[in-house]
């Protein structure tokens, strides 16, 4: 019988060996660490069975699968604290075999054995579900303080699954967070759950009362093109080549400047690669996202210049203090220059760092661009789509096809007209004015009239009947 003791005794020391060698593992938390969490989650339970000021000691060791308490109480004629005491007589009667004395420390072992039997049901409960709550703690502070390291780098999870708003992506059994805004346009609807996915992270915090860490990831970012580049281009990793500065348009168009610290390097060349295959493998990854590469320069003009391609510009006249470019552009290049909805100088810009002025060679003109905080992107789009792309554009458009325009008003024509002529130092003219208020007036009268006779055939229909 002793025999089945012992070997059930090693059966539950090795099962306990494995369960906290797993745990260990599987929650990512140093063994060390759990054994103090372990130990103090028994002090807490060793204080709420025999009070807190009961004296004792607990050995937690994993390696050997020891888990025992020692409780220890002083041998006292009269009990004055049953936290700390005990009198002769109810040590002999605990332990019959032990010659205690006055004074003598009388000590309770509390094995693996019996350590249900000594709490009960309820306090082992509460451990447990403390032990629980402090590895979790733990883990959440092991995904912040991994990630946040790791802010910047590339990732490649699993997709979990796709909602509305958001891609849920499983990375080492932690779910992150692909928000929308962080996704490539119209990419959703290509992926399937359990696909792989590239991703950088961009961001790790906290959320809610719980703490939760939260990493957020991004495709859609100008750091995820450049990631993408050091990936695939060896000089950008090596450092021969560098990125200075994105412009980008998730999945529509990005401009990339890069400069070559070897002259026998041609950055834009590297970049490509032997028939386009580097540059293509970052178009793939990007859902055929366009690139412009550039080679970057530190003549302001020239950068201006290369960062306005496909257009060819004819002048370039600069105001450094104000960061600032009047760029004056042959009349056929006007539309390469400002791009579709203006993306072509509005990515320029950005690149360069540089408010970019479009002015037609064949006279003083105004991209209309430098209007959209004015017009409103809607308005602007539809004024693009008529074909009107400059102010002057604008300025002598017919007044009728402007006021077709969804959302345009007299009023507000009349604002807009006098905010672009204030650009030209011209005023507005009193016959212009008369006719934006006529505008549509002979149309009204035909109204009238065609509502009337309308009426007067259906009162002479009735009568006939």
């Amino acid at each position: 019988m002793a025999r089945q003791r012992v070997k059930q005794k090693k059966i539950e020391k090795k099962t306990i060996i494995e369960a906290f060698a797993e745990m260990a593992k599987e929650k990512n938390i140093d063994r060390d660490l759990l054994q103090g969490i372990v130990e103090e989650t028994l002090s807490m339970l060793v204080k709420k069975k025999y009070g807190m000021e009961s004296n004792f000691e607990i050995i937690v060791n994993f390696d050997k699968g020891d888990i025992e308490i020692y409780l220890m109480k002083e041998i006292v004629e009269e009990v004055e604290n049953p936290e700390t005491e005990i009198t002769l007589e109810d040590a002999k009667s605990l332990n019959p075999d032990e010659d205690y004395s006055i004074g003598d420390d009388y000590i309770e072992e509390i094995t693996l054995e019996n350590i249900a039997a000594n709490f009960g049901r309820r306090l082992i409960s509460l451990a447990s579900q403390n032990l629980n709550q402090r590895i979790r703690e733990i883990e959440k502070d092991n995904i912040y303080n991994e990630y946040s390291t790791k802010v910047g780098e590339i990732l490649i999870g699993e997709i979990y699954q796709i909602r509305r708003n958001q891609i849920l992506i499983m990375h080492n059994k932690i779910e992150m967070i692909l928000p929308r805004e962080e996704q490539i346009p119209n990419e959703p609807y290509k992926f399937k759950k359990n696909q792989s996915i590239k991703t950088i992270i961009k961001e790790v915090r906290r959320s809610g009362a719980s703490g939760q860490p939260e990493v957020i990831l991004s495709r859609a970012s100008d750091e995820f093109l450049a990631r993408l580049f050091e990936i695939e281009i060896p000089e950008i990793y090596d450092g021969i080549i560098q990125i200075k500065a994105i412009a980008r348009d998730a999945g529509e168009r990005s401009k990339v400047a890069v400069i070559s610290y070897d002259d026998r390097v041609d950055p834009v060349g590297a970049c490509v690669g032997m028939k386009g295959i580097r540059i293509h493998s970052i178009v793939r990854e990007l859902n055929n996202e366009n690139i412009d590469l550039i080679e970057y320069s530190d003549d302001i003009k020239t950068y201006i210049s290369r960062a306005l391609l496909p257009a060819k510009v004819k002048e370039i006249s600069i105001e450094p203090d104000i960061r600032s470019a009047t760029v004056i552009v042959p009349d056929d290049q006007v539309p390469l220059a400002i791009g579709k909805n203006g993306q072509n100088v509005r990515l320029a810009s950005k690149l360069t760092g540089y408010s970019i002025t479009l002015i037609k060679e064949g006279g003083e003109d105004i991209d209309l661009t430098e209007f959209r905080e004015e017009l409103g992107i809607d308005l602007y789009e539809e004024l693009f789509d008529l074909g009107i792309e400059t102010a002057r554009d604008f300025l002598e458009a017919d007044i009728d096809k402007l006021l077709a325009v969804e959302g345009m008003t007299k009023d507000l024509l009349i604002e807009l007209r006098s905010i672009i002529l204030n650009e030209f130092d011209e005023k507005e003219s009193e016959e212009v004015l008369e006719k934006i208020r006529e505008a549509g007036v002979e149309q009204k009268k035909q109204n009238m009239i065609d509502e009337l006779l309308q009426s007067a055939t259906n009162k002479k229909n009735d009568d006939g009947e």
